[in-house]
């Protein structure tokens, strides 16, 4: 199906926009005082160039102290306008248009971002996220945050913002008034139906009357809250029907709440199935009057054309497809398919990087967030490159490198690339971690300047005797071995030789090291019926290593698959009868067919000691230690460039 429906204009109230596909609101933190930094205004400029009709900025606090994130943007003052008028008119120059979310972000507010402030709520109902007891408001602190609301609206329509959205989902601020699970007031801002509903109602009127009638507001929405008691699409629909009553132009309907543990989650991984979230919003429209805009793990063009052809939604919203790829939309309307750069679901980036404070970032885009430092023009000298390793790290170096005009050799040892990153795409749901890996194949082929060397491995005297102007090593690393005796018996085999059907198990396994890799195998043999399947961790917990989402969805896909977990315990040695396990001071018996190792990796760079003195080397990925794939693909891509 060639994607055309999804680039017809369609109006959000009296704004046109000129195609379906919309940037949700995600956070970036890349704005440390509120207003528009030169990276925040060059991540959001890749997007309005690739194409997409839509943009919603995101979570602008609309006071001091309403803030979730460190670094989000804000216009609650008049001062910060300036700077966001220049992010909308360099956005308008592309013809896509801007959306401002803004919201507070309640309990879910976090005092260390915050000035120490308490966060605050309308109910003292800790946040399952940062455990803290909120500040009750007092219907005076309500007042004041509707007009907090109002003048933020306002300083978003003065900067140049085609339109509103009030952030009413995902269990921030407004979304507690709206849920019996957060709401227990006895006043007139809880209780009741309306009661709840009346804080939404008193923004969004303040809000109309702040901008106008003639000026978009979307709301976002959580269809429903995956909660214990919490909300479902039964009450929402009502919801829904008294926002469109209250002036909304437009529905976001999104989904869940933060801090809910849950079989779906707001950011879905790759547990999660493709448009998952698809069928709220075609429920939503068969009574709402106002445009509705889908959103979740929609990567496909055929997919989102099929959700416009077929009514689910008007708009669809592709946040990390966004991120992945900001070229998507002029990819996808041009045919080139196989030239989009897909979101795999890792969350190794976009998610991880809320926690930890830092402007978004991602595994299968490593340009992301330096749009505003990269340099892509041709170098004034042309440098011979070699690469050792065509894994992730090797090959977004040579594409980096390619892109500046060198002349790159790349030497892979095995009979294919993708190193580690091929058996990454084994375990259960794992399949398209794939496709980045032949994403990069075609990328690397489709450069004349790139030579691949396959069944090559780079040794000391080839460089010597060719004399490149630089060497990368990103020669990746090698299994740990644990020192116990038995170790190299018949019975004994690797995690990734399991993973890449090079070593067959019998019927019953025992996985040693329940880190990611020896966890995710684990669910993979479980997935093949075998008769037992035992997963052994040294430390008190599994999968560590693992983003919190995507840790507890494995879990529960161990227990689906029956894999029996033994924390706190260590191989000791293997016999021909099974495994040798040490529990404290205890070594006895596990009888097992098969015994598997995950234990780690270990950085594998012969290479680094022999070259130090010979010519000019990177090291990168897990070459310079054994860590996750994002940091192979984002150093790769800088030492590329950096040429």
């Amino acid at each position: 199906m060639k994607a055309e429906k999804i680039f017809t204009p369609f109006r959000i109230g009296d704004c046109e926009i000129p195609n379906r596909l919309v940037v949700p609101a995600m956070v970036a933190n890349m704005c440390p005082d509120g207003t528009a930094t030169e990276q925040y205004i060059k991540y959001h400029e890749e997007k309005a160039k690739g194409g997409w009709g839509l943009i919603i900025t995101e979570d602008y606090r609309i006071n001091e102290h309403a803030a979730g994130y460190p670094a989000v943007a804000a216009l609650y003052d008049e001062l910060q306008i300036p700077g966001h008028k220049k992010f909308t008119d360099i956005i308008h120059q592309y013809g896509t248009k801007v959306f401002c979310q803004i919201y507070h972000a309640g309990r879910q507010a976090n005092h260390n971002v915050n000035g120490n402030v308490k966060p605050v709520s309308c109910s003292p109902v800790p946040c399952p996220w940062n455990k803290e007891i909120p500040h009750e408001l007092t219907v005076d602190e309500i007042k004041q945050l509707v007009n907090d609301f109002g003048i933020t609206a306002l300083n978003a329509k003065k900067a140049g913002f085609d339109g509103i959205e009030i952030h009413a989902a995902h269990g921030y601020l407004v979304h507690e008034f709206l849920s019996p699970n957060c709401n227990h007031r006895i006043d007139e801002y809880g209780g009741t139906y309306e009661n709840r509903m009346r804080f939404l109602k008193e923004i969004m009127e303040e809000v109309r009357q702040k901008v106008g009638d003639n000026f978009p507001i979307s709301v976002r929405f959580s269809a429903q809250e995956n909660s214990e008691g919490g909300r479902r699409m039964f009450e929402s629909r009502q919801m829904l029907m008294d926002i469109e009553e209250m002036g909304a132009d437009v529905i976001h309907l999104s989904n869940g709440m933060y801090g809910v543990r849950s079989s779906v989650g707001i950011v879905a991984s790759f547990f999660q199935q493709h448009g998952w979230n698809m069928d709220f919003a075609a429920e939503a429209k068969t009574f709402l009057k106002i445009p509705v805009i889908t959103v979740g793990r929609v990567a496909e063009p055929a997919m989102a054309e099929d959700i416009i052809v077929s009514g689910k939604a008007d708009f669809v919203a592709m946040g990390r497809a966004s991120l992945a790829d900001p070229h998507w939309p002029n990819k996808a309307k041009a045919g080139a398919n196989n030239d989009i750069r897909h979101c795999i679901g890792c969350l190794q980036g976009c998610t991880a990087s809320t926690y930890q404070g830092v402007p978004v970032y991602c595994l299968v885009n490593p340009e992301l967030g330096h749009e505003y430092e990269y340099d892509y023009s041709k170098s004034e000298k042309s440098k011979t490159i070699f690469v050792a390793g065509a894994g992730i790290g090797g090959m977004e170096a040579a594409r980096a490198a390619a892109i500046k005009g060198h002349r790159i050799e790349i030497f892979e040892k095995q009979n294919t690339v993708g190193g580690q990153f091929i058996s990454a795409s084994y375990p259960p749901y794992k399949g398209e971690f794939a496709t980045y890996t032949a994403w990069l194949y075609r990328e690397i082929k489709k450069y004349k300047n790139i030579t691949l060397h396959l069944n090559t491995e780079l040794t000391a005297e080839m460089v010597k005797k060719v004399k490149p102007d630089k060497v990368i090593l990103a020669s990746g690393a090698q299994p740990v071995i644990p020192n116990v005796p038995g170790i190299h018996n018949k019975n004994v085999v690797l995690a990734e030789d399991v993973l890449l059907g090079k070593s067959d198990t019998g019927m019953t396994v025992l996985v040693v090291g329940g880190g990611m890799v020896g966890s995710e195998t684990a669910a993979y043999l479980g997935m093949q019926c075998k008769s037992k399947v035992t997963l052994v961790e040294m430390r008190d917990a599994i999968a560590m290593d693992m983003e919190a989402g995507i840790r507890d969805d494995l879990k529960d896909c161990l227990r689906r698959c029956y894999v029996e977990i033994m924390t706190g315990t260590s191989i000791a040695g293997a016999t021909n009868e099974g495994a040798l396990l040490k529990q404290g001071d205890d070594i006895t018996l596990f009888p097992c067919d098969t015994i598997v190792l995950a234990i780690g990796t270990k950085s594998y760079c012969p290479l680094a000691e022999e070259l130090k003195d010979v010519c000019v080397i990177s090291i990168v990925g897990d070459a310079v230690k054994a860590r996750q794939a994002i940091q192979a693909s984002n150093e790769g891509f800088a030492a590329g460039l950096t040429s």
